[in-house]
């Protein structure tokens, strides 16, 4: 535990300093006794009661102060809190490798069940959007808390030809920040997007932006999921790197097989394999995380997983308040035993 005033700690040399107090008054009390009474008549008053009841009270009031004393250094405590996550994007590969059926019924289909099974485990406050991303990327469904509408999106993937992640991956972070002038466009083919532009127009001036923390941004998360490697498009990594300056976490999925196979379409042929090492740098740079799914069954898991990931997550906070409401019960306890033994707050 940590605390975010650690001097404060020091107070809590007044705990023996009190007990020592109560001794001392213990003492004091049975002299006077002593002194002004028979024997036989502090005997009895000290014998009515047993001795755990006469010190019970005063030991609820040393813990209340103890608790007291440790709220005031704001102790700060890992613990699992409902997240803030409120948009989420699901960027999923429809190139045409996912026609392959090592994942049955096919890597499309099977991923396309999972993705749907998903939503139904998210919380309703949750947005969620679509993007589809082969040789480039269009927003299949905008962030919606609609499930039918985000279901009917996911069975609306047509395949087509190219894998480019980096771009799936942006126009997802375009999606997240409309008013951040993410031009995809520009990043994609650079000044040749403006040809036919008259030269005294300029190109459109970047908005500023201010990098943050990689995995700070708490209200938005990337699902990336493809079974390929990048064949086209923005580069995977500088995609990555421009999510992890605004702090959005990316958590990849690599379906199919790492050792690759070779499938045929329409007379031609070609060898995809999983580019796993680019996938999990993608999540390490983001502070997101990797898993593989080579069956219908890892990716319905690993859906599982990320569900349960992103509808909680352990932060560390300050739990001065909880040790308060303690400290608050610990005094009640002990003045109401008190009255109800001794008929007095003592």
């Amino acid at each position: 535990m940590n605390f975010l005033w650690p001097n404060m700690l020091l107070l809590l040399l007044l705990v023996p300093l009190l007990v020592l107090l109560y001794l001392w008054l213990l003492r004091r009390k049975h002299k006077l006794a002593l002194r002004y009474a028979s024997l036989g008549l502090v005997r009895q008053a000290l014998g009515s009661q047993s001795t755990w009841r006469r010190h019970l009270p005063p030991a609820l009031l040393l813990l209340a102060i103890t608790a007291l004393l440790l709220a005031a250094a704001r102790p700060l405590a890992v613990i699992v809190l409902p997240t803030q996550q409120e948009t989420i994007m699901l960027a999923m590969d429809v190139s045409g490798s996912m026609r392959a059926a090592d994942v049955l019924p096919n890597r499309l289909v099977a991923s396309q069940n999972a993705a749907k099974a998903f939503l139904t485990e998210l919380p309703r406050n949750v947005k969620v959007g679509v993007v589809a991303f082969a040789g480039s990327a269009q927003v299949a469904q905008i962030p919606t808390h609609n499930r039918e509408d985000l279901a009917s999106a996911i069975d609306r993937f047509q395949l087509q030809r190219g894998t480019a992640i980096g771009n799936g991956i942006v126009l997802s972070l375009a999606t997240l920040f409309p008013d951040a002038g993410i031009d995809i466009g520009n990043l994609t083919y650079g000044r040749e997007r403006w040809r036919g532009v008259s030269i005294d127009q300029p190109a459109p001036a970047a908005k500023e932006f201010t990098p943050v923390a990689p995995g700070s941004y708490g209200s938005a998360a990337i699902i990336l999921l493809t079974d390929g490697q990048r064949t086209t498009g923005i580069d995977s990594m500088e995609a990555a790197k421009m999510a992890a300056d605004r702090g959005v976490r990316i958590y990849t999925v690599g379906v199919g097989t790492v050792n690759g196979e070779t499938i045929g379409f329409e007379g031609w042929s070609m060898h995809v394999r999983l580019d796993e090492e680019t996938l999990k740098a993608i999540a390490h740079r983001t502070q997101g995380e990797y898993f593989h799914a080579a069956t219908a069954d890892d990716l319905k898991k690993v859906y599982e997983t990320l569900s349960s990931r992103l509808s909680v997550e352990k932060k560390e906070t300050e739990v001065s308040a909880l040790l308060a409401l303690l400290a608050a019960v610990l005094m009640l306890a002990g003045a109401g035993l008190s009255m109800l033994w001794y008929h007095r707050i003592a």
